[in-house]
């Protein structure tokens, strides 16, 4: 299934719809405003809650958390690489890789040896958008939150 991920530009917080590739709303995002470190609801068209995320501040390089129905579910962490950008994903005991290009606007997100997604960044655009193209048969909903985190990881420098 692809998605187009759209982040608003003029928005006190990070509030926006994803799309699937018709243009219907699939998924939410509402962040937290003025807390320290990010606090993310990923949620569907109904308003329900299925994933949080969590920025753990006080890191030298970044962390996120991801929870699902109020446990753990997956921890990302900023990898120190030069050139290309490297996140590692632990989700309950499974490793995620994320690998991206040198100019950190190509990534994939690996499960072992298998492709789970690929990424894309729009070059020339007035606001963060990403085409995201997931495996039949991958959770979806978990893809978005691990492509939000990325967005946070590479490109917000606040």
């Amino acid at each position: 299934m692809k998605y187009i991920i759209n982040q608003k530009v003029f928005s006190l917080t990070d509030r926006f719809s994803i799309k699937d590739e018709f243009e219907n709303d699939r998924f939410f995002v509402n962040a937290k405003l003025f807390t320290v470190g990010k606090k993310i609801h990923l949620e569907d068209v109904n308003g329900n809650q299925l994933f949080y995320i969590e920025q753990k501040y006080f890191k030298i390089l970044p962390v996120y958390e991801i929870f699902k129905g109020g446990q753990l579910y997956a921890v990302l962490k900023k990898k120190l690489s030069f050139l290309k950008p490297k996140i590692e994903i632990d989700q309950n005991g499974t490793p995620f890789y994320i690998a991206g290009d040198k100019w950190s606007h190509e990534f994939t997100i690996m499960r072992g040896d298998t492709l789970v997604a690929s990424i894309s960044k729009k070059w020339f655009a007035f606001s963060d958008t990403y085409g995201v193209d997931i495996v039949s048969g991958e959770n979806e909903a978990f893809i978005i939150a691990l492509v939000i985190c990325i967005d946070q990881i590479i490109y917000d420098k606040n």
